[in-house]
């Protein structure tokens, strides 16, 4: 890759440093789409010994580059994202998947397709660390920062896209364990809702 080429991918990447999630960081700040992608890809790395029959470099490669298409649209959370949205970030996103040299514009239309579809053990295991990441973002946030359908969604999120996986079940219920204690240590005049819509925290 020429070193321009390499440069113009990092600065349109730099753009996630400034784009803020939903979710609150334990220090009381936003976090970035940045901040969450690299843990995504930290988890999926930890977790490689569990998944011996699996690609993890190309789960780690998912993780990292899966939400590119916020450099260009920003982050909106999945509760209020719309199709229409939807249609926006991956037209931008494939236009400039479209822009790349070989072999990373083959690469990465491959892998967001292998993502979209979710069939293979690596697209399902990046979909679960990226899911996981978000509810355990929200359990370290302060819970003042929560919204009110916030209660419910930490205890039903994404249990399904445990569900290949006896040791990712473990961890959901590990992450539940946490959200419960959370829950306990409350401090009064916060309320909990009575929502139980199942809307994802992204």
């Amino acid at each position: 890759m020429r070193p321009e080429e390499l440069l113009n991918i990092l600065h349109l990447a730099e753009r996630l440093k400034d784009t803020p999630r939903h979710c609150y960081t334990s220090g009381g700040r936003r976090e970035s789409v940045a901040e969450h992608s690299w843990r995504t890809a930290l988890m999926a790395y930890l977790v490689a010994d569990e998944f011996p029959g699996a690609d993890m470099g190309k789960v780690i490669k998912m993780c990292l580059i899966h939400d590119m298409g916020e450099a260009f649209t920003g982050d909106i959370p999945v509760f209020s994202k719309t199709a229409g949205d939807e249609a926006r970030e991956e037209e931008l996103l494939f236009k400039w998947v479209d822009s790349l040299p070989e072999p990373y514009r083959t690469e990465f239309a491959s892998l967001y397709r292998e993502m979209a579809e979710r069939q293979t053990t690596e697209a399902r295991i990046y979909k679960a660390m990226d899911s996981l990441e978000a509810v355990i973002q929200h359990n370290e946030s302060d819970i003042s920062t929560w919204e009110p359908h916030e209660y419910a969604l930490q205890r039903e999120y994404a249990w399904d896209r445990m569900a290949f996986s006896e040791y990712l079940t473990q961890l959901r219920q590990a992450v539940l364990d946490e959200t419960e204690e959370k829950i306990k240590a409350k401090p009064e005049g916060i309320p909990m809702d009575q929502d139980k819509k199942k809307r994802s925290p992204e």
